[in-house]
């Protein structure tokens, strides 16, 4: 069975193979005849590597542990539904679930009617570049990071699941990054292909062939991003939820740059200016995320959930680079089209200005994720970048995002305000947050800046999603509900952050001690076992001005398969407003409980944020008529978010 596995991802690479060398021969023939020879190679690259998952799922189902990769990542205790999603546990695992939600989607746009509009010139040149791609992952599958390895002899159980991983959030959040740059890879493909092709005239911009897969690979890759951040806040026991971990940055890259590409396309779309610079950005979005890959999966940086290298590292690293030559060359060969960019006082140089800081974003994150390796030009003892120098570097230009979130929509693609009143109506909003803010003693300078911009974006929000026009607009008002969300995301930072109150607190069982305004009691300290693990629980009470607000249970677990290593599990008492936090640290003298115990003010909203932000778009998928040149209040996500 798992040798028939490995042979079709070996089918899989020798039909991306061949399908790529009989689109190029169609190519150098014209572009003449059917192209199902070419097309069919898809289908058998998406069932040769389909039928490998299933083997895989089977393995895991059935607990074989005769499978190098099941012994690895699953015992006898692990309940079904986490043995089943360590599919994409390992390395091998979600290199294969990564491709297969690849070629899903290529097989998916092929029947799509955006597909059929196309030139066959396109068509050839969309299947040399997406074949290349699946050639590379069946390459790396049945090399490097192949999951089918057998092993002798036979252990009787496995070593299981890092209990990090055994949380939903976590188990979704990889297949949801893995969605995310899987969507990406049609319109990058296919911008390429249509620099190649020249047939924009004739089939319309790869844009709108392309649009829906690019909203979902964004909303998929910020769905993940934010379930991520949310694993981390409640897995990981420190009480933040954005460390800016090496793969965590490596994630936020690609989404930094798909959407400053989602801007910039919107000035093509309704201006068609920067076609060359959107081909290029969309095909690097791609590239990307295949470094984000190469990071996590190289060795390169240690991270809390990176793998080693295994090997596959340096062909990563290799394809990585030539992709980003694509980048660099392919768009260049395509003749400038439109008239020169407007100033910076209209809606196309703020559209512009979003994207430069979106991009200096991500050349930030690049470079301080690699400073290590940076370093070691000139050091022999190189050393990472700490928390603190993204938060002093980052955190500013996002506020200056937010103060362009609020006020861009009133402008006019031409120049000048578009509409005064409401213009004037978000600076109000701006003024008064801001003072409210400043009364109530909030005067930390970067949060102060992002709170109140933060205020003001979400009232242009609210006052575009009431206009008629909006309202008529579902994409227009996804667009606007995209940046709601991103408001109040911003509005949990801005407070969650600077304004969080902490303690470690060492309680003996009926002691108390004040954290702020609150008061927090020990009831007891209690001992219990699961399958699989033992636990430690410090019973919490939090009462304030007299009043309970609630229990609190935070465990310190030691695991059967993982020896002495002790890991937390954290417990809330949420809030829209101030949510309490305690995680579990350990046992002073043999009675009494260390905790650790903070007030996070307004952290919910970065999950409801973050929600609005992933549901708005699909109010966007749908067909579109082309509206006026200043209505609606179309913003800067418009007609691409």
């Amino acid at each position: 069975m798992y040798v028939f596995a490995f042979y079709m991802m070996q089918l899989a690479l020798f039909c991306a193979l061949g399908g790529a060398a009989a689109a190029a021969v169609r190519l150098w023939r014209g572009g003449s005849g059917s192209l199902a020879l070419v097309e069919n190679a898809q289908h058998a690259v998406s069932l040769g590597l389909l039928a490998a998952s299933a083997v895989l799922l089977h393995a895991l189902y059935a607990m074989d542990f005769s499978v190098e990769y099941v012994a690895s990542y699953t015992d006898r205790v692990l309940p079904l539904f986490y043995r089943l999603t360590a599919f994409w546990a390992g390395q091998a695992g979600s290199m294969l679930f990564w491709a297969l939600s690849v070629a899903l989607c290529g097989s998916l746009f092929l029947f799509t009617p955006a597909y059929r509009r196309l030139t066959p010139g396109t068509r050839l040149w969309f299947w040399i570049f997406f074949y290349g791609i699946m050639a590379f992952f069946a390459l790396v599958l049945t090399t490097w990071s192949n999951p089918f390895i057998q092993q002798s002899p036979v252990p009787h159980d496995g070593s299981g699941l890092n209990p990090l991983l055994q949380n939903p959030g976590m188990i979704i959040h990889p297949p949801l990054l893995f969605l995310g740059y899987g969507g990406f890879v049609i319109p990058g493909c296919l911008a390429l292909a249509q620099c190649l092709s020249g047939g924009r005239d004739r089939e319309g911009s790869w844009l709108e062939r392309s649009r829906a897969f690019t909203m979902t690979g964004w909303l998929f890759l910020t769905a993940g991003i934010v379930l991520g951040a949310w694993w981390a806040y409640m897995e990981l026991g420190w009480g933040g939820y954005w460390a800016w971990d090496p793969v965590e940055n490596a994630s936020l890259i690609p989404w930094l740059i798909a959407t400053a590409a989602m801007h910039t396309m919107l000035i093509e779309s309704r201006r068609g200016k920067l076609g060359r610079v959107n081909a290029g950005l969309i095909w690097l979005t791609t590239i990307s995320a295949f470094f984000a890959t190469y990071l996590v999966r190289s060795g390169v940086v240690n991270s809390v959930h990176a793998f080693g290298d295994g090997g596959v590292g340096t062909p990563l690293l290799i394809f990585v680079l030539f992709g980003l030559l694509l980048a660099l060359w392919v768009p260049a060969l395509v003749p400038a089209r439109g008239k020169p960019l407007a100033g910076l006082e209209s809606r196309e140089g703020m559209l512009v200005l979003v994207c430069w800081i979106l991009l200096a974003l991500a050349v930030i994150i690049l470079l301080g994720t690699l400073w290590p390796v940076i370093s070691t030009l000139w050091s022999q003892q190189p050393r990472g970048l700490e928390a603190a120098f993204y938060n002093r570097v980052c955190l500013p230009l996002g506020a200056l995002l937010m103060v362009l979130l609020a006020f861009c929509p009133w402008l006019s693609w031409g120049g000048g305000l578009r509409n005064k009143g409401f213009f004037l109506a978000a600076l109000g909003i701006l003024v008064a947050g801001g003072a409210t803010l400043w009364a109530l003693g909030y005067r930390q300078p970067t949060a102060f800046v992002a709170a109140s911009a933060a205020f003001a974006a979400l009232g242009t929000a609210a006052m575009n999603c009431a206009s008629r026009a909006v309202r008529g607009h579902l994409p227009t008002l996804a667009a606007h509900g995209v940046h709601l969300g991103l408001a109040l995301l911003a509005l949990g930072v801005a407070f969650s952050g600077p304004y969080k109150l902490e303690r470690d607190l060492t309680l003996k069982p009926g002691a108390s001690e004040a954290l702020g305004a609150y008061s927090v009691k020990l009831l007891e300290l209690r001992e219990g076992s699961q399958p699989g693990f033992e636990y430690l629980e410090a019973r919490l009470e939090v009462s304030r001005d007299g009043v309970v607000l609630g229990q609190l249970g935070p465990q310190r677990r030691l695991y059967e398969k993982f020896g002495t290593m002790q890991f937390s599990e954290v417990d809330t008492i949420p809030g829209l407003g101030n949510e309490i936090y305690a995680s579990m640290l350990g046992i002073v003298d043999g009675e009494a409980a260390l905790v650790k115990v903070s007030v996070n003010p307004l952290v919910n909203w970065l999950w409801i944020g973050g929600a609005l932000m992933c549901m708005f778009p699909l109010l966007g998928l749908g067909r579109r008529r082309r509206p006026d040149a200043d209505d609606g209040g179309a913003s800067a996500g418009e007609r691409q978010v």
